[in-house]
């Protein structure tokens, strides 16, 4: 297991994410959940649950694993952004006082197994990365079940607890907020650079992977900027790698006006002109939620809400009109 934390003279350094929290005995990092006991750095929300729910994979959003199935989803407490925009504040900025264990590790793989049209387990909700522990450990079981495991993030972590979370997780969904590192450091109080470095490292791994940006106006709309995003994705990660576009409304301490249809719209076609698979989320464009065929534009899957009907492909998640490779992750059905 890779090494987490190390002394420097009274103080005990977390290494888990770029933050490295210099911390006093008894006192816990940026993440709210990662504290000082004097001898170790130690998770404190282990095994402490704030959501567990049977969601749709695309929920997540993951468009392009195992299509039409189910995930159970678990989440717990903290965050190491301060996003004044954040969906979840109420678990990821708000710490209760008291933090009891919820069900055990064998309970909720227990869960995963029986559920209806499960492929596996989704760490979700708050920040999972900072659950590391307890991430590791549940992964670790519900894949010797032959399930798979989805990890939901900001993505802001560090190159080695990163690469041994790739070794156990099969689908990632990253938020890169924006594209511009001014947004990370004043809004989310963090920085770009180790957001995209983790995002290269899980495209280089060859595991999963699909990228959600929360449009909000004003703030990370602009076109040259959704261009320049676009761009990088394509040369650095690949072009197929799908990315979603999610409306923003106001929420905890940000009271910009929704996304407009219209600008989610431009956005749209603007990341599309280098990407194969771009997507809008929390709206009701529906044709911007189907896929497309990239190499012959034939309809392979539906989406209406979180309703999802495949066509037009193979058992393989081929498509039968020209043979290109649309899924990887597929189950007929």
């Amino acid at each position: 297991m890779v090494t987490l934390y190390k002394r420097i003279n009274d103080k005990l350094q977390c290494l888990l994410c770029p933050h490295y929290c210099s911390l006093l005995k008894g006192k816990t990092g940026i993440c709210g959940v990662r504290k000082n006991t004097g001898e170790k750095i130690e998770l404190t929300t282990y095994g402490v649950l704030s959501g567990f729910a049977l969601d749709p994979v695309e929920k997540k959003p993951l468009y392009h694993f195992y299509p039409g199935y189910n995930i159970l989803s678990i989440g717990s407490f903290g965050c190491n952004m301060r996003c004044d925009f954040c969906q979840n504040y109420h678990i990821s900025q708000k710490i209760p006082k008291s933090l009891v264990p919820g069900m055990t590790l064998k309970s909720i793989i227990k869960e995963s197994i029986g559920a209806e049209n499960n492929i596996g387990l989704a760490f979700t909700y708050n920040e999972p990365v900072i659950w590391f522990e307890f991430m590791r450990d549940a992964a670790m079981m519900v894949k010797k079940e032959g399930m798979h495991t989805v990890l939901v993030s900001n993505g802001f972590i560090n190159s080695e607890p990163l690469e041994e979370i790739i070794e156990i997780i099969d689908a990632f969904n990253i938020d890169l907020k924006s594209f511009n590192n001014e947004f990370y450091r004043k809004i989310s109080g963090a920085e770009l650079a180790p957001v995209k470095n983790s995002l290269k490292q899980i495209a280089a791994s060859g595991k999963h992977l699909e990228i959600t940006t929360l449009i909000i106006p004003g703030l990370n709309d602009d076109g040259k900027e959704m261009a320049s995003q676009a761009e990088w994705i394509a040369g650095e990660l690949g072009k197929e790698i799908p990315l979603h576009l999610s409306k923003y409304y106001p929420t905890y301490k940000r009271d910009n006006p929704p996304t407009s249809e219209i600008t989610l719209k431009n956005l749209f076609e603007i990341a599309s002109e280098k990407l194969d698979y771009v997507y809008t989320g929390n709206t009701h464009l529906d044709p911007k939620q189907n896929t497309y065929c990239s190499e012959c534009d034939a309809l392979v899957t539906v989406r209406s809400g979180f309703e999802t009907k495949t066509l037009n492909l193979n058992k393989e998640g081929k498509c039968t009109c020209c043979g290109n490779l649309i899924y990887r992750n597929f189950i007929l059905s």
